[in-house]
């Protein structure tokens, strides 16, 4: 397969003179084209074929995510790829198709990875193959002294919402993310995650055992403590449970989940 044909768009003229830079220096790219706003990609991704556009979000008159969804509804579109500073646009991204999102500043061995996606889904695409649709947030992107690092969806027991952030919490330790918590909710309810309280998203496969607390509330125990479940969601995380259970998806004994 010939190098990848991408267009790089960003306002912002440093970011996008190194994004540029780091494209052409990839050894999986062929040519580098780009933008400085989205009319400007618009123009370029009609007059020729282009497997790839690295896009930023937040752009003047039209945002990235707008670009992408009209880019979306193209009969033969290019790969879409975000490059962005802002973590809490990832499961909007992936919802409508991205097939990566890169946290400025992007290293090489990110973008390595990014363009190794793009190159299995435009083979696949050449092969009429195509992969299976990307699972919005099968993984989240969370910064760790300084690199952008994933925290997968199933190793997550439930999330905190605190203000403008959530807290993931795995038990490997806890990872605080600037997202919505419905976001997250509307994206890994397919996934098996209930909203249990108005500052609760709770795995449950995690859930062990159900208890009350000393004023009679009820607490999802799990593996890594107890999460309150409020009164209008109480029974629905228990018929949820009921329905696990009967799948042998939950084991009230606390050996190990599936």
């Amino acid at each position: 397969m010939t190098g990848l044909r991408v267009l790089a768009v960003d306002d912002v003229a440093p970011a996008l003179e190194e994004l540029h830079r780091m494209l052409v220096e990839a050894p999986d790219v062929a040519t580098v084209a780009v933008a400085a706003d989205p009319i400007m990609a618009l123009r370029r991704i009609q007059a020729g074929p282009l497997d790839a556009v690295f896009l930023d979000i937040a752009m003047p008159a039209m945002t990235g995510m707008e670009l992408a969804s009209l880019l979306s509804r193209m009969t033969d579109p290019p790969v879409v790829v975000f490059v962005t500073a802002y973590e809490e646009h990832a499961a909007s991204a992936y919802g409508i198709g991205a097939v990566d999102y890169l946290l400025k500043p992007v290293s090489a061995e990110r973008l390595a990875a990014a363009l190794a996606r793009v190159r299995r889904f435009t083979a696949a695409a050449a092969a009429g193959t195509m992969p299976a649709p990307v699972d919005a947030l099968a993984a989240v992107p969370v910064e760790l002294a300084g690199r952008t690092c994933f925290v997968r969806r199933d190793d997550i027991r439930f999330v905190e919402a605190q203000g403008d952030y959530v807290r993931l919490h795995t038990p490997t330790g806890a990872h605080l993310v600037r997202m919505p918590i419905s976001r997250l909710e509307e994206h890994w309810r397919p996934a098996g995650f209930s909203r249990v309280h108005r500052s609760y998203l709770l795995a449950v496969r995690a859930v062990r055992e159900l208890r009350s607390d000393l004023s009679g509330g009820l607490l999802a125990h799990t593996d890594l403590g107890d999460v309150p479940v409020s009164r209008r969601h109480a029974r629905d995380l228990r018929e949820q449970l009921m329905d696990a259970a009967r799948r042998g998806a939950f084991d009230p004994a606390n050996r190990p989940l599936r």
